[in-house]
């Protein structure tokens, strides 16, 4: 297997479009960007609507949010083609942010949350991203699923209701009482809109269904006249043109209220935003640069709140659709923005006319596959400790907030996993010390009866294993004079596991026995020797027959 060379440290913060451009970059390389970027701007026009309307926000912001976001993103990004813009995953946070401070509070926090990546980028944080745990982000997806779900049912059934509450089971109360104001006109419409974008996956992946069926909804509606919700009758349409950049007038006396959002908005938009990375990696067999994309997604999402636009990340489904379109780089995601300029210069006029329930058919369909069912049914298969965490991070994200559920989801999975290294030590001898605290019985390295006793630790021996080594050490009965402790076998250790070989090694002290370690591995002794186990007191070695001559009543060979 072939591994990719190691970007040299100059090129971590290099855009993969300058990247590209070095290549070579000719007309035919331009005109399969032209047709990618056309095919995801026709999928992302009717989604960047529809996100928008499901975040609290109107149509045009998640537009802005697209042109801009999705420009920058693409023009400054570390991934050859990722697409940026408002995505499914944000419609929480968003809706919650708006709801407490109103749109001027959400692009003040949006402006927050980039300032915090571009900061991470340029730290090289982007590399712990890859830290979290596959049953989280399997977890806070469909949970936020199950959220876009319910928050469509009001407009999916045409229902009148003056306030939609955010939390789970009060919307769902709400929505109960407002059954008796459904409207079959929007029921009807929005099960067409959505077997039509299930047809045409079915018929052909590439058609694009989500344009079709709100395309088809907006001129049902107009040549019929119906009785139902429009963004026109609602939002009064969609402008024709960019507005200025300007400041959100938001009190900043207030500012430090937004702090939890905007670290909520970073955290989420650089997950999502590497995670598709890492996918878009493994469909083209590239490798992206995770610092540059950090630090891309923070000045998109700047500039983007400056024009209006809501949160911007990179985009699963459309950066897949990009690839699938056979994009060459970059240009075909910062073209996808030019022609979603060029539509709401164009067509905005044509906007008011989709019906509400089309554009809930969209994120509805969206809700579906988001919930990973295949990822779901492995994990509680194959892994209880995985399926717990899982369920934890599912049901906080539901019922809590989706910070919450990765904090803890997180915190879950790396005690999971501490558990499971735990396991992974033993320490070798000639019988079982004591059962069911190592892994079974070991064997006697190395024993005579000139005084000298070895034993060997195999594994992680950090702060979750050290009590079952310091257990095991503490009960040997056998007083050497010399105790050879092989250390070979270590890949790691911390304090703690300095500090359990330090009370054995005064035990040891007491009883005339001197301890020597074993084929130390470098790093293991830069932290011993950090916690006080520097030569003289620790007689560091790297063979057995090195440790046995340290032994006075040894006979030693002469040195020619």
């Amino acid at each position: 297997m072939s591994l990719s060379p190691p970007i040299p440290p100059a090129d971590i913060f290099t855009p993969k479009l300058l990247s590209v451009w070095r290549e070579g970059y000719g007309v035919k390389q331009f005109k399969n960007d032209a047709l990618a970027g056309l095919t995801v701007a026709i999928v992302a026009l009717p989604l960047s609507m529809a996100i928008a309307i499901g975040s609290g926000a109107k149509p045009e912001n998640g537009l802005y949010t697209a042109i801009i976001g999705g420009f920058l993103i693409s023009a400054l990004g570390g991934s050859r083609f990722q697409i940026g813009g408002p995505a499914g995953a944000f419609i929480v946070l968003v809706a919650t942010t708006i709801e407490r401070f109103g749109l001027s509070g959400l692009l003040l926090a949006t402006m927050m949350a980039g300032a915090l990546m571009v900061v991470a980028g340029y730290l090289r944080l982007g590399t712990f991203i890859k830290y979290i745990p596959h049953p989280v982000t399997v977890g806070f997806t469909a949970g936020i699923g199950v959220i876009i779900l319910a928050g469509e049912i009001k407009d999916l059934l045409g229902l009148r209701l003056d306030h939609e509450p955010g939390p789970l089971l009060e919307k769902l109360s709400a929505l109960w009482h407002a059954m008796p104001s459904l409207s079959m006109w929007s029921i009807v419409l929005s099960l067409l809109c959505m077997a039509i974008i299930l047809g045409a996956n079915r018929v052909n992946p590439r058609f694009p269904g989500l344009l079709i069926a709100v395309a088809f909804g907006a001129v049902l509606t107009y040549a019929f006249n119906l009785p139902v919700e429009t963004i026109g009758s609602k939002f009064g349409g969609v402008p024709q043109s960019l507005p200025l950049p300007s400041f959100p007038d938001f009190p900043l006396s207030r500012i430090g209220e937004l702090v939890p959002s905007a670290i909520a908005i970073a955290l989420l938009g650089s997950i999502e935003s590497l995670l598709s990375a890492v996918v878009a990696d493994g469909m083209s067999g590239r490798r992206h640069r995770s610092n540059a994309e950090l630090v891309a997604q923070g000045y998109a999402n700047i500039a983007s709140a400056l024009f209006g636009g809501i949160c911007a990340t990179g985009t699963i489904a459309r950066t897949a659709t990009n690839i699938r379109a056979h994009a060459h780089g970059p240009i075909a995601g910062m073209l996808h923005a030019v022609f979603l300029l060029t539509f709401m210069l164009v067509a905005a006029p044509l906007a008011s006319y989709i019906p509400l329930a089309a554009l809930a058919a969209v994120l509805a369909t969206v809700a579906w596959n988001m919930v990973e069912r295949d990822h779901i049914a492995a994990i509680f298969r194959h892994d209880r400790g995985e399926a717990a965490v899982l369920a934890a991070t599912f049901l906080l994200t539901i019922f809590r907030d989706v910070t919450e559920a990765i904090a803890v989801g997180v915190t879950l999975g790396a005690i999971l996993f501490m558990h499971r290294m735990a396991q992974m030590v033993e320490v070798s001898s000639h019988h079982p010390l004591i059962e069911g605290d190592v892994g079974g019985d070991g064997q006697l390295i190395d024993q005579d009866r000139s005084g000298f006793l070895a034993w060997r630790v195999n594994g992680p021996f950090f702060f979750g294993a050290a009590s079952t080594v310091a257990n095991v050490l503490e009960n040997i009965g056998e007083r050497p004079r010399i105790f050879a402790l092989d250390l070979s076998g270590v890949p790691l250790t911390d304090g703690t596991g300095a500090q359990a070989l330090i009370g054995f090694i005064e035990k040891c002290a007491r009883h005339n026995t001197r301890v020597t370690l074993v084929g130390t591995q470098p790093r293991v002794r830069e932290t011993l020797e950090a916690c006080g186990l520097k030569e003289p007191t620790i007689d560091y070695v790297s063979s057995l027959d090195e440790a046995r001559q340290l032994d006075p009543l040894v006979e030693r060979q002469a040195v020619p």
